[in-house]
């Protein structure tokens, strides 16, 4: 018996919602300066519920090499990665429209 997408009804490897909700999100990459005038790039808009924000992280800083965290549904990386950032999540199946960098 396969397993059955609770959202749509569909087995789970022909479900859809996790792309569907990718394209309908906002997300903000912004440049922060925190303590000691030391840069930081946070991606805001990310719905923690609906998308595995560690697992994003971990993709975001083994990709970009710098360390960051997940803090209160936003994602953390150390240092100016905006352009990076971006185009990572665009690998990663997020709308390009839909990610906007300040």
């Amino acid at each position: 018996m396969t397993n059955i997408c609770k959202k749509c009804g569909l087995p789970l490897d022909l479900c859809v919602c996790e792309e569907l909700e990718k394209s309908e999100m906002r997300v903000v990459v912004r440049l922060e300066m925190r303590r000691f005038k030391k840069p930081t790039t946070m991606i805001e808009g990310l719905n923690p519920k609906r998308t595995d924000l560690d697992k994003i992280a971990q993709k975001l800083k083994t990709k970009l090499a710098c360390g960051g965290t997940v803090k209160d549904g936003y994602i953390l990386l150390q240092g100016d990665h905006r352009d990076g950032v971006k185009e990572e999540l665009i690998r990663l199946g997020f709308n390009e429209s839909s990610i906007e960098v300040q």
